[in-house]
């Protein structure tokens, strides 16, 4: 505090608190038309079930007719609403135009899509002939609010499901995520949310256990855990012929959709035709199905000074590394980056100049063989990118020859390399990170000065001479603000962390979503000079990055810290 010097009054702004329940007001007597649109935009705000009280400021027709449920449009800012005509008062009639600048919107699936472009939306009312009361009679469908209310209203949770392509045993989730109400029974609705089904991209890729026409039980009130923690799950006649499995994986499913909404669901029973179908305890869920969060690395692997594979055991303080075992690790061949299977049983490492990737089992003494793939780019930076493994462990490389950009995949690691098509990219793949389940694959794609961080779903098919027909679907942003993204990695199921820079900016590290949305963490401490990012699908395991610094960490809770001198770290993956 300063001792000394005049007394100087200082504006403060009111911090948000994201724990506020909101609770709307019914429209007053004798109300007029701007205090109704007004009141009717709060009541979208509110924490109201059904949005009750919004629908009083409609005429019973318009409540009848409005679908609040189909989308949520969210601004930059609140609804501007403007009145058109304001003479036209004393007839009876009057319209406002709802105005705003879109940021994103949340469809009927409750999936979050980026949006840009302007909002403009008539609402229109009618002077109720018997009461003079004022209310809305034209709506448009869904629900408008501004960023700061959709992010104190709504909260993003992972519904799972399990990979369609039944490649692994027990079968791999794939997280969906979607966004509820925070205040209105997120249980129940997530339950709901999770028995209809995946959202419209994921769905071609996964599978779920619950039988076609299931649903909540007519009389299921809202879902509530005991205070063991169990949450019993009543579901309608359709899901009463599902066996042992089939039960125990929509039970599965249940606990890992759950397991970050409190209070937390420690066990869940699940019923149908009048009596109970199967119980699943939060220990017992990881024997029916897996995820990639799941997985604790046992060591992070970087390349050291002289081009050799190093590492150091994970989610410790060691700062000494130690040469991996096998021939990537005796420096036979100087490599620029490397990337280590998920079982850290075998590794590949791309050569110095970026020509030619290797492929080695970490066993000491093995030998390093012939290059797998080679690229024929000009220059270095126009060579193969670093690689990443797949659960499946089929190893994923691009070569970025400016004259023949290609997006490798070779099955089990050192097959004859399969050219990954990729029909809807526009510009050459700078970088690629497999997700733990095999069906999702971030891309850093270049077109002219712009570098995009993009979210494709993995397509495979048996191919007539025997071999996988490979490709990458649906590309989606994850990052539309950003106009250079320099590096990534997965960080949680469906979480990345990202280093890039907008547009007139400078550059910064943050967290995303696979959907587009910010993640309501804190972005991780800043960091200058970061040229290779690697988190690991286990949030517990520290940040690790490759800056001006060498190989620096970041503890939970604490600064970054410098752990030794190398480059290209990488958690297996």
């Amino acid at each position: 505090m300063p001792d000394s010097g005049d007394l100087r009054g200082v504006e403060s702004t009111p911090r948000q608190d994201a724990q506020v329940r909101v609770f709307a007001m019914p429209p007053s007597d004798d109300a007029t038309p701007t205090q109704i649109v007004q009141g009717f935009l709060e009541a979208l705000t509110s924490d109201d079930p059904d949005y009750r009280t919004a629908r009083q400021y409609l005429t019973r027709e318009a409540a009848k007719a409005w679908r609040p449920e189909l989308s949520t449009t969210v601004l930059s800012n609140g609804p501007d609403a403007q009145v058109e005509a304001p003479e036209r008062q004393n007839t009876g009639s009057l319209s406002y135009t709802l105005t705003g600048t879109q940021v994103a919107t949340v469809d009927a699936q409750q999936a979050y899509a980026p949006a840009s472009g302007s909002y403009d939306k008539l609402v229109h009312l009618a002077r109720d002939a018997k009461t003079g009361q004022w209310r809305i009679d034209v709506v448009p469908q869904g629900v408008v609010m501004g960023k700061s209310d959709f992010q104190r209203n709504y909260m993003s949770v992972n519904k799972y499901y399990f990979a369609s392509d039944n490649a692994s045993t027990p079968p791999m989730t794939v997280a969906d995520p979607v966004y509820v109400r925070s205040h209105v029974d997120p249980t129940t609705e997530m339950v709901r949310s999770l028995i209809k089904g995946p959202t419209t991209w994921l769905k071609p890729a996964v599978r779920t256990g619950f039988p076609v026409g299931t649903a909540l039980s007519k009389e299921a009130a809202p879902l509530t855990p005991d205070d063991r923690g169990k949450l019993t799950v009543p579901l309608n006649d359709k899901a009463a012929e599902a066996g042992t499995g089939r039960c125990e994986e929509m039970a599965a499913q249940l606990l890992f959709t759950l397991r970050t909404l409190s209070p937390a669901v420690e066990e869940v029973e699940v019923r149908a035709g009048g009596g109970p179908l199967c119980s699943l305890a939060r220990s017992g869920a990881e024997t029916v199905a897996t995820r990639g969060a799941l997985h604790q690395p046992d060591y992070l692997y970087f390349v050291d000074e002289e081009g050799r594979l190093v590492r150091i055991t994970s989610g410790t303080s060691d700062t000494d590394p130690a040469p991996a075992p096998g021939a990537l690790g005796e420096g036979e061949k100087a490599l620029r980056s490397v990337a280590v299977a998920r079982d850290e049983r075998t590794a590949a490492g791309v050569s110095v100049d970026g020509r030619s990737l290797y492929v080695a089992p970490l066993v000491a003494g093995s030998p390093l063989g012939e290059p797998v793939l080679q690229s024929t780019g000009k220059t270095e930076e126009d060579r193969l990118t670093t690689p990443s493994w797949d659960a499946r462990g089929g190893l994923w490389v691009a070569d970025s020859n400016a004259d023949e950009p290609r997006l490798y995949l070779l099955e089990e690691g050192s097959d004859e390399p399969v050219e990954v098509h990729t029909p809807e990219l526009d510009g050459r793949v700078r970088a690629v990170r497999v997700a733990a389940d095999g069906v999702r694959i971030a891309l850093v794609v270049e077109k002219g000065d712009r570098r995009s961080l993009l979210i494709g779903r993995i397509d495979r098919e048996d191919g007539t001479d025997g071999r996988p027909t490979v490709t990458v679907l649906d590309p989606r942003s994850a990052t539309p603000e950003l106009e250079q993204v320099t590096a990534m990695s997965w960080a949680g199921d469906s979480r990345l962390v990202v280093v890039g820079r907008e547009e007139g900016g400078v550059e910064q590290m943050k967290y995303v979503e696979v959907d587009g949305s910010t993640p309501d963490v804190p972005p991780p401490a800043a960091l200058t000079g970061v040229k290779a990012v690697t988190a690991s699908e286990d949030e517990q395991a520290p940040l690790m990055a490759y800056s001006v610094d060498g190989i620096v960490r970041l503890p939970s809770g604490a600064q970054w810290q410098k752990v030794t001198e190398g480059t290209a770290p990488v958690y297996p993956g």
